[in-house]
């Protein structure tokens, strides 16, 4: 069939309705990986003729890209029924080579493909192109191998490069060179705000570049913070940028750009969170805004929903609600624009997250922090008659076991267990150097009782991690002499 340029949705969901396979190479015309690899893209599909190979540019398909998560090119999916079944990120053609055969047929029953396994058709200088490559490559399999959790050490390392600066990119590239176009797009953003800003090349250290996406819970790049705390990549930078909200949150955090911004501040009033008498809105939005706000005791106004945060600052405050046990509402301000800029108005609060106790605004994310550090979120809690809702049995245990990453629920405490079975679960977690929680169930009865039903293991001591029982006494004695418990309690 030979490669097609991708034009539209619409061609690929056509393409995917005639069941043959389809394999798509996200490219970009900046870099010349994505042009080499495409030379071989072009070739193998000479050589697997029943199946569909388009190139998507990525920058130019963004809706395409989106859906296939594609953070920097050269970029392969594989699909099977309308499904993908695989994906490859970077210049590695032997990897292309397996992978196009074992959606679309092998190369070799048996054989992996190799730069000689590509076909006749690639010719002399194609094939050259690829044994480069793929000497070039040889790194990506060590790469893969690369463990899931995060050491002590790499967390602090971590911490140490987001709050390095105030304003901190982890990009593919440099500021000068970037290396992919969505990186290329935040620097163009950052300039344009005339921000100073430091920058970490993710593509020189795979340490930093998956341990970031664990420790931010964020799985692609670029990432921008501010102060420490993540707002979010690419697409959510353009969109902070184009509403004028970046501005406003580096304003709001002590970052100064050299574009003065008294004509907004004049617009919005005095700055101190008080409800405007004349603000300028309508009487329907103000209305509306009026009937938001009042839609909850306890209402948030963020970026994304509660399950999914958009941005760390709202992020965070999510996280501080549901440690205070209160049930709140939220609204989603990037759905609606109207609602989005109206509330900075109406609340003279210019920044998101925005919360809300009985009508009342309290302040966004660094002021609700250190009130529940100080302890007056409680208070103004309870003072506006919030009680922190009362968790089920269940609902309790979920919350007990999921406190730690490796949590242990014994008789007594680590310094002092109070049966030998306790005592020997909590030293071999201790010979292993690893970190636990525990729980003292002789403190809590019906802790103790519901645990065996919710667990379905009668008796202590057990232990678990990821909220998923491992066992109790004697599998933590197998595992510990076996050598497996400590890669079993970080995987």
């Amino acid at each position: 069939m030979g490669v097609k340029d991708l034009k539209s949705k619409a061609e690929l969901d056509d393409a995917m309705k005639e069941g043959a396979p389809v394999i798509l190479h996200f490219w970009a015309k900046w870099c010349e990986a994505s042009k080499q690899m495409d030379q071989i893209f072009s070739h193998l599909s000479t050589d697997f003729p029943h199946s569909h190979f388009f190139r998507v540019e990525a920058e130019e398909q963004p809706e395409i890209s989106e859906e296939y998560k594609v953070s920097a090119v050269p970029f392969f999916v594989f699909l099977e029924d309308g499904k993908s079944v695989d994906t490859l990120e970077g210049a590695d053609p032997s990897s292309l080579a397996n992978k196009v055969a074992k959606v679309a047929g092998s190369v070799s029953p048996g054989e992996l493909a190799t730069p000689a396994g590509l076909g006749m058709a690639a010719g002399p200088t194609i094939l050259e192109t690829v044994k480069d490559f793929a000497k070039e490559n040889g790194s990506s399999k060590a790469e893969s191998q690369l463990p899931s959790g995060l050491s002590d050490g790499l967390k602090k390392r971590l911490q140490q490069l987001v709050e390095s600066h105030p304003v901190m990119l982890f990009m593919k590239g440099s500021p000068k060179e970037p290396k992919c176009g969505f990186s290329r797009k935040v620097v163009d953003v950052l300039n344009k705000e005339k921000i100073k800003f430091g920058s970490f090349d993710i593509l020189a250290d795979i340490e930093i570049r998956e341990g970031l996406k664990l420790f931010s819970n964020w799985p692609t790049f670029p990432q921008l913070y501010c102060k420490g705390e993540l707002l979010g990549g690419c697409d959510i930078i353009i969109a902070m940028h184009e509403g004028g909200e970046l501005k406003e949150i580096f304003r709001d955090h002590g970052i100064e750009t050299s574009v003065s911004s008294e004509k907004k501040s004049s617009e919005l009033g005095d700055g101190n969170g008080s409800i405007l008498g004349s603000t300028g809105l309508s009487e329907t939005l103000t209305s509306r805004l009026k009937s938001l706000v009042n839609s909850g005791p306890v209402m948030l106004f963020m970026k994304g929903k509660p399950d999914e945060p958009r941005c760390g600052f709202s992020r965070k405050v999510v996280d501080i609600l549901k440690e205070e046990n209160v049930d709140f509402e939220s609204f989603d301000i990037l759905t609606d624009d109207e609602v989005r800029q109206g509330l900075k108005v109406y609340s003279n609060w210019s920044s998101y997250p925005q919360l809300y106790i009985k009508g009342e605004l309290i302040g966004g994310s660094d002021i609700v922090l250190e009130m529940q550090k100080s302890g007056e979120l409680a208070k103004v809690l309870a003072e506006k008659g919030i009680s922190p809702k009362k968790l089920c049995l269940e609902d309790r245990l979920k919350k007990l076991i999921g406190s730690k990453p490796v949590m242990v629920f014994i008789k007594g405490t680590p310094e002092a267990p109070r049966c030998g079975f306790s005592s020997k679960v909590v030293n071999a977690l201790k010979d292993e150097g690893v970190e636990f929680g525990s729980f003292d169930i002789l403190g809590d009865e019906e802790v103790r009782q519901g645990l065996k039903t919710f667990s379905n293991w009668p008796t202590f001591p057990q232990l678990y991690y990821k909220g998923e029982l491992i066992g109790g006494c004697d599998i933590v004695m197998e595992l510990q002499s076996s050598g497996e418990l400590k890669s079993t309690l970080s995987e």
